[in-house]
């Protein structure tokens, strides 16, 4: 049986990057300005490709945190940001790999409460498709997580995200302090 509290959320970011940083926090005019700095100088990169797009992707990424933000409230929690900082359940090779294996840090969710962390079963970025999105709180994921008394983590995660990984929105950032 998996213990939620014996889990993990993990960050990544590029080495080129500052962790714990969304561009979205940023006014409108100097968000643009760093996206394109910083897609000029990491051309080609992986985990840059959005900012050489950023005139498409800003507006679709204050939509779907619009979204997530409004959802978490209805759900019972209480962001102390409009824009929340993205990890991972327990990690990913597959998002360690498009950071370029790059900064990984850590934070125990025991840390956290529930009225600060959200997760969605895969990239939330799915909601600007297909308009829908399941989020989760600790104890609906908890509850999920019981229903699969068998699997381990890596298990769990494949089976309920069809290989993918458990994305997790975290709503304030005092909880930062816990990292390691």
């Amino acid at each position: 049986m998996i213990r939620i509290d014996d889990l993990y959320i993990v960050h990544y970011c590029h080495e080129n990057c500052t962790p714990f940083k969304n561009i979205m926090r940023l006014e409108k005019c100097e968000a643009f300005s760093f996206a394109s700095q910083i897609a000029k100088e990491n051309s080609g990169k992986t985990a840059f490709w959005r900012f050489a797009d950023f005139e498409n992707y800003y507006p679709r990424r204050v939509e779907l945190d619009k979204y997530l933000y409004q959802a978490f409230i209805e759900m019972g929690g209480k962001p102390k940001e409009l824009h929340p900082l993205y990890f991972v359940l327990h990690g990913s090779d597959y998002l360690c790999n498009w950071f370029d294996n790059g900064i990984t840090k850590k934070i125990s969710l025991q840390d956290i409460p529930d009225h600060a962390v959200s997760f969605t079963l895969g990239d939330s970025s799915r909601y600007i498709k297909e308009k829908k999105l399941t989020m989760h709180t600790k104890q609906t994921l908890k509850s999920l997580m019981e229903q699969y008394p068998e699997c381990d983590i890596k298990s769990f995660i494949d089976e309920v995200t069809n290989n993918g990984y458990v994305e997790v929105q975290l709503w304030d950032d005092d909880y930062l302090k816990y990292c390691i």
